[in-house]
């Protein structure tokens, strides 16, 4: 175990880090060519001259490649908060769409999946510039491996999002749209160490991993469902690793919960 100058201990050795995030980051290599054919599917079915057709919105989850997903998200999950209850209902509100025309339907879903992997980015390359000004004490190296392979993963899953915007002829989105950036920079700029950084981001994790999971039942194109489905593990072990680092057992859920989902309605765009 090492130690911060800022009273923060990591609770596991830097060789388990390490082998925790190689893992992470073979898992996401597997995942990119699903995750970029889903994007290009929902790609060609955005240029059909009446939208996005609904194309069975379930039938992912209920199928193998649904179960699969759904098994590594609850075996990545904390354990905690695991009531269904308080889901997010807005994701198609006429109420939402009508407040920004730029992205409607299930582009503005797209959208909000954008928002939220330009937010994690945003926050790790926050933590690593921290780390290298001092602010957060000494900071394991295997911590720094990790928030690197992490923001990159973001990233990656930003660009396939982007993708499918530009090719519907809307513009991608290069900055952080969401109403509560200015929340999350804040509580960035307090932490003192690397244990207040980790609980942050696992609050950002969780709330892409959830919101993920929520879209796989609520848009109506197979293309997003496909794309959703595929980056929500990621999403699910970024956290679960994070939970390792805050002395956190990830206990099994039955199913994670969609509680801390995002709502369109956090879009400011």
């Amino acid at each position: 175990m090492s130690t911060t100058q800022r009273g923060w201990e990591l609770p596991l050795s830097e060789a388990q880090l390490d082998r925790l995030t190689k893992d992470m980051d073979e898992a996401h290599r597997e995942t990119l060519p699903a995750m970029r054919a889903g994007a290009a599917a929902l790609t060609e079915q955005v240029r059909d001259a009446d939208g996005p057709a609904d194309r069975g919105r379930r039938s992912f989850l209920l199928g193998a490649g649904g179960v699969g997903a759904a098994f590594v998200l609850a075996a990545c999950s904390s354990g905690k908060g695991s009531s269904s209850s308080s889901a997010p209902t807005d994701l198609e509100s006429p109420a939402v769409a009508a407040k920004a025309e730029t992205y409607t339907g299930d582009l503005r879903i797209v959208a909000l999946a954008v928002a939220l992997e330009n937010q994690a980015v945003g926050a790790y390359k926050a933590t690593l510039a921290a780390a290298k000004a001092g602010k957060l004490g000494t900071v394991p190296p295997a911590v720094a491996s990790f928030v690197t392979k992490a923001m990159a993963q973001h990233t990656d899953h930003a660009q396939a999002w982007n993708a499918v915007l530009t090719n519907a002829g809307k513009p991608a989105i290069t900055n952080v749209p969401l109403s509560n950036q200015a929340q999350v920079t804040a509580a960035l700029g307090k932490a003192k160490n690397v244990g207040e950084v980790a609980a942050l981001a696992l609050q950002l994790e969780d709330q892409a991993a959830e919101t993920y999971l929520f879209a796989t039942s609520n848009v109506k194109s197979q293309g997003a469902i496909e794309t959703a489905a595929t980056i929500a593990p990621v999403e699910a072990m970024h956290a679960a690793i994070l939970h390792f680092v805050l002395g956190q057992y990830p206990v099994p859920d039955s199913f994670l919960p969609v509680n801390k989902a995002a709502k369109t309605s956090l879009l400011t765009v």
